[in-house]
C-alpha cells in the first residue's frame, strides 16, 4: 500500500518524459520538415501528423488501437536501429526499452481510456509537442529552437 504513491509518481514521470522522447530537436525537424529547408512550420507539422495518423490506422476506423500505435512506432524504431552502430546487445536493450515506452505513451495519449487514441487526442499531443519545440513561439521550429530545447533539457537533467 505504501508503494502505490511512489509507483504512481514514477509511472507519471516516465510517461511525461517518454511523451517528448520521439520529438527532440533535430529529430523533430528531420521527421516533419517536408520541404527540407531546415525548419518546420506548423502547417508542415500538421500535415505530417495527419499523414502519420492515417498510416497508423490501417483499418481506417478513426482510432488507433494500442496494437496499431505500437506497430507503427516499432517500424520506425527498427529503421533507426538498423542504421545504428551499436552492438546487437545494445540494440536489443534499446528495442525493449522503446517498445515498453511506446505502450506507456499509448496509455498517456488515450485520455478517455477507451482503448484507442482518437484524432482529437492525437492532435492535442501534437499541439503540445510543437509548442515545446517552438521555443520562440513564432510558429516555426528552427535549428535555434532545437538548440534552445536541448539547453533547457540539459538544465532540467542537471537539477
Amino acid at each position: 500500500m505504501t508503494y502505490r504513491l511512489p509507483l504512481a509518481a514514477l509511472l507519471l514521470a516516465a510517461a511525461l518524459s517518454v511523451q517528448a522522447a520521439p520529438h527532440e530537436g533535430n529529430a523533430f525537424i528531420h521527421d516533419y520538415d517536408a520541404n527540407h529547408d531546415g525548419q518546420v512550420t506548423r502547417a508542415e507539422f500538421d500535415a505530417g501528423r495527419l499523414a502519420r495518423f492515417k498510416a497508423t490506422d490501417p483499418n481506417g476506423d478513426g482510432g488507433l488501437s494500442e496494437e496499431e500505435y505500437v506497430a507503427e512506432y516499432s517500424t520506425r524504431l527498427e529503421k533507426q536501429l538498423a542504421a545504428s552502430t551499436e552492438s546487437d546487445e545494445k540494440k536489443a536493450e534499446e528495442r525493449q526499452r522503446q517498445i515498453r515506452q511506446a505502450h506507456v505513451r499509448f496509455g498517456v495519449l488515450d485520455k478517455d481510456k477507451e482503448g484507442k487514441i482518437v484524432q482529437a487526442e492525437y492532435d492535442a499531443s501534437g499541439t503540445r509537442a510543437f509548442a515545446e519545440q517552438d521555443n520562440d513561439k513564432d510558429g516555426t521550429v528552427t535549428q535555434a529552437d532545437a538548440a534552445a530545447a536541448r539547453q533547457l533539457a540539459a538544465r532540467a537533467k542537471a537539477n
